[in-house]
């Protein structure tokens, strides 16, 4: 049986759905995987085992479409649910498909009215669900992530300080409404007497710069150095990661990392939480409690709607570095 699964984006999203593409390899016989992303986050999947071709999306919709509708898919798994994944299943019209619940209208409840009507249930085992029909069950295994061989970071990379161990600490989020200010990521480097990696793309570097001033020898800045196969290398080596609700928590899930997780506009309810399966690790989320306005966006926005960033300027640092140092 040859499936078609959807997820466009982004980075944490995609590797949510690694259970669905290995359960489903290894539980439907004879089951030929393709996967359909955008170009941006091929380098998430392109060393996936369980996944036996990859289609691209780039500018072009109708272009990709042509191309989907030479491989005669039997079934498509739409683990995104929009517009565009609307109208590649409508192209697609004679394969049979199954859709995601994204629970958009129990989320807006939490978001605008902070009445919590979400099941809770992880995302993952809703992933799953759309695949039950076929008899396929989680295997408990967790996430996946696999790195090639030449974006495993070499010795050399990194300070010989930070080569017995060291800290990960993700400063980037997509929206800034789930970042720590600067300030706050000082404090909590100078709380942690350890070396410290400071991750994240090149949009972060100049807070990089100005949080590394507290140790220029304990902390290593790998903002912008490093692409996101050899960032997922370094999570893999850290002792532990500290992050934001973004996708290198979750890929320090698939490796089993002890996290501690800081959510701001974002709330653990949505069931996109550290995914562990039936594995455990130190998982500490940590978050600022009771505050009238959160969640106030399923996503995130660029500053703080209200202007006072409670959710972030209220965290408890102290408490962040205590978890870290009891590890």
């Amino acid at each position: 049986m040859k499936f078609l699964i959807i997820r466009f984006s982004s980075i944490g999203d995609i590797v949510l759905t690694t259970p669905v593409i290995r359960c489903l390899k290894q539980q439907v016989a004879g089951a030929e995987v393709h996967y359909l992303t955008k170009r941006g986050f091929k380098a998430v999947l392109e060393n996936n085992p369980y996944i036996d071709k990859m289609h691209l999306l780039g500018d072009d919709l109708e272009e990709t479409i042509q191309q989907l509708q030479k491989e005669n898919f039997d079934y498509i798994i739409d683990l995104h649910k929009n517009l565009r994944t609307l109208k590649v299943k409508r192209a697609l019209n004679k394969v049979k498909s199954v859709s995601f619940n994204k629970l958009n209208i129990q989320k807006w409840f939490l978001t605008a009215f902070k009445i919590n009507m979400l099941p809770p249930v992880h995302i993952v085992d809703r992933y799953l669900q759309t695949i039950k029909k076929f008899g396929v069950e989680n295997d408990g295994k967790g996430l996946d992530y696999f790195i090639h061989a030449k974006d495993i970071v070499k010795e050399g990379r990194l300070p010989s300080t930070h080569q017995n161990g060291f800290i990960g600490i993700v400063i980037g989020a997509a929206l800034n409404t789930k970042k720590l200010p600067v300030k706050k990521l000082e404090e909590l480097c100078r709380l942690i007497n350890y070396p410290i990696v400071l991750m994240g793309g090149p949009e972060d570097a100049v807070n990089a710069e100005l949080i590394a001033t507290v140790d220029q020898e304990r902390i290593y800045i790998a903002c912008g150095k490093f692409n996101i196969n050899q960032s997922a290398d370094l999570v893999r080596k850290a002792k532990a990661i500290i992050t934001h609700d973004t996708g290198l928590m979750h890929i320090a899930a698939a490796f089993k990392k002890p996290i501690y997780s800081v959510w701001g506009n974002t709330v653990p309810e949505f069931g996109m939480t550290p995914y562990y399966g039936n594995e455990t690790a130190d998982n500490k989320m940590f978050e600022v409690k009771p505050l009238y306005c959160r969640p106030c966006s399923k996503i995130g926005y660029s500053k703080c709607p209200l202007g006072h960033f409670k959710c972030m300027n209220n965290q408890d640092i102290e408490a962040i570095a205590l978890a870290v140092k009891q590890l």
